[in-house]
């Protein structure tokens, strides 16, 4: 499956930050994104959704959402305290739909299901690939498709082959699916071949992880396509992708388990926002518009 994200500063140049696909435990920030929250009246075209939101999120009026903000160009920090991004564009537009705003809440990555399931926040919104896993312990609703990429330092300096990654440094983020389910099956591979194991560098941010790759302690890194492609083009040619995208899966948001009829609701809303543009112009703003679905589910 897939993971993805974030930007950060290496040398006084820009590297990356990231986060992935997928949440466990209970902790966050509490920094805001003021500058994005969208207007509480309900959007004007389309329908008008307000009737559809859980009573706790009616009466405070906004949307409280967990998320990772380390994994550009999904979910960021700017200025080091707005959250910004695509995840972040997108589902301000949705949750105008529903007359409401949206309250962005810096957590750890793995934190994010734990605090949903918890009532620490609504929502979660972290470039979460849709796994059974997952869909075992929230709602989640698909609205971009992604996959897993490779990348290296330019030139692949250490010669390294995804297939056979046997012995080689690769930095991953903590909880993603890259590390839960791509990695033990390359360790299986490697103990039957009777090569040494992979040498995993695991981190708890994205960006940990590539500005591991960027100095040299790892040989590689894999995560969501479109955090590894903003990652290549941040730090201007000193990484390079290494193969090619695999496993393409859909990035859900994370609603919890009773709230069904508010999760179907929201596919409702990325429906009209299809219908309208807005959908495919926002991920055209962050480069992203080759992941658009048209098929937005519950649980798909």
């Amino acid at each position: 499956m897939s993971v993805l994200r974030r930007t950060l500063a290496l040398s006084g140049v820009l590297v990356l930050a990231a986060a992935g696909c997928g949440s466990n435990s209970l902790e966050g920030g509490s920094s805001t994104s003021p500058s994005s929250a969208p207007s509480s009246a309900p959007s004007s075209s389309g329908p008008d959704l307000s009737g559809s939101l859980p009573a706790k999120i009616k009466s405070a009026g906004k949307i409280v959402v967990g998320v990772d903000a380390s994994y550009p160009p999904n979910e960021f920090l700017q200025g080091g305290k707005t959250v910004v991004g695509m995840d972040v564009d997108l589902f301000n537009a949705v949750a105008q739909k529903f007359g409401v705003t949206v309250d962005w809440q810096p957590a750890g990555f793995d934190t994010i299901i734990t605090g949903v399931q918890g009532g620490k926040y609504d929502m979660g919104i972290s470039s979460f690939t849709i796994n059974d896993k997952r869909k075992a312990q929230v709602n989640m609703v698909s609205y971009f498709n992604a996959g897993t990429l490779w990348a290296t330092a330019k030139g692949n300096p250490k010669g390294v082959n995804p297939e056979d990654a046997c012995g080689k440094t690769i930095a991953v983020q903590k909880g993603t699916t890259q590390l839960e389910d791509d990695m033990p099956k390359r360790q299986a591979k490697c103990k039957a071949a009777g090569k040494p194991e992979i040498k995993l560098v695991v981190r708890e941010k994205q960006d940990q992880a590539t500005s591991d790759l960027v100095g040299g302690k790892a040989d590689a890194m894999l995560a969501d396509s479109p955090v590894v492609l903003y990652a290549i083009k941040q730090t201007n040619g000193q990484l390079e992708q290494l193969g090619e995208i695999y496993d393409a899966a859909p990035y859900g948001y994370v609603v919890p388990k009773a709230e069904t009829a508010f999760a179907q609701a929201i596919t409702e809303a990325l429906k009209s926002l299809n219908t309208e543009g807005t959908y495919k112009s926002t991920l055209a703003k962050w480069n992203n518009e080759s992941g658009a679905i048209t098929d937005f589910a519950v649980n798909p």
